[in-house]
């Protein structure tokens, strides 16, 4: 199959975690009975991203959030990007992104590699590394349609590992992310399209809706990018789903026509995962 349909689920994430996750459900169905046979969730998607509410909701694996993602995906028959949660695992927390097939099996996790670290003076302070573990994998999984990669929020600002899932063969890349109003409107659609074009590839950068009642407002936003670095699809900033079609076809004309990855000069330089 040379085409298949992305639903991004878009959602208001509130306090109540069980609200979260039954909007998440709703969302995911809706977007499945609008045709989508790949969906995705935002960062922390039933968590409000502060630093003292990840270790509150935060659940080893598997746990309800993950039994939750798999019994869905299983049932709807469709790859399910999980959004990230907080992931306990022992005594260190991580931002997580996990990924279901259609037979409810998780063939791949992200924890989140670069931590969101920033003091910008007149804008927003965060430091994740307060509450969260670095993660260490690149994630790139296999499904019917092609190898997708998978990263979360700040990674993507980091071209280096854009790259590496590229090389490992991800034509389309997935990340799930909540942005800010500060660099939201600064660099959101600047790096989505940047690492589609850069790589090649369907860029899909997936964020919650904008919630002002909350201590963190997302930017929302969410959107598409096809390889050529054209947005072919973008939501604003309330909760709603957006669509978008993955042309594979597409893909492999623009890498045959300007075929950035083979011109790259690998006697000169190269990016290695260690």
């Amino acid at each position: 199959m040379n085409r298949f349909t992305i639903g991004i689920c878009q959602l208001r994430v509130e306090e109540d975690k069980k609200k979260n996750i039954e909007k998440a459900e709703r969302m995911i169905r809706e977007a499945v009975h609008q045709g989508s046979q790949v969906v995705v969730l935002p960062e922390m998607f039933q968590c409000p991203y502060e630093n003292k509410y990840f270790p509150l909701y935060a659940e080893e694996y598997p746990g309800e959030t993950t039994t939750f993602l798999s019994r869905l995906a299983q049932e709807l028959k469709i790859y399910l990007i999980g959004g990230s949660i907080p992931e306990r695992a022992g005594d260190i927390l991580y931002n997580t992104s996990y990924i279901f097939d259609g037979k409810g099996q998780c063939i791949g996790r992200h924890r989140k590699m670069h931590l969101f670290d920033i003091d910008i003076e007149g804008g927003i302070r965060f430091k994740e590394s307060d509450t969260l573990g670095y993660g260490g994998e690149v994630t790139v999984v296999d499904t019917e349609y092609c190898k997708i990669g998978v990263a979360i929020c700040y990674d993507m600002r980091f071209p280096e590992l854009m790259r590496l899932m590229a090389l490992e063969g991800a034509v389309v890349m997935i990340v799930p992310a909540a942005f800010n109003l500060t660099t939201g409107p600064a660099h959101w659609d600047i790096l989505i399209k940047a690492r589609a074009l850069d790589n090649q590839v369907y860029f899909v950068a997936a964020s919650p809706a904008r919630n002002m009642d909350a201590s963190y407002h997302a930017y929302g936003h969410s959107a598409i990018a096809n390889p050529w670095g054209e947005i072919v699809a973008q939501a604003h900033e309330e909760e709603m789903i957006l669509y978008g079609e993955i042309d594979l076809d597409k893909v492999k004309k623009i890498r045959k026509e300007l075929p950035l990855l083979k011109h790259r000069r690998i006697d000169l330089y190269d990016v290695i995962k260690k």
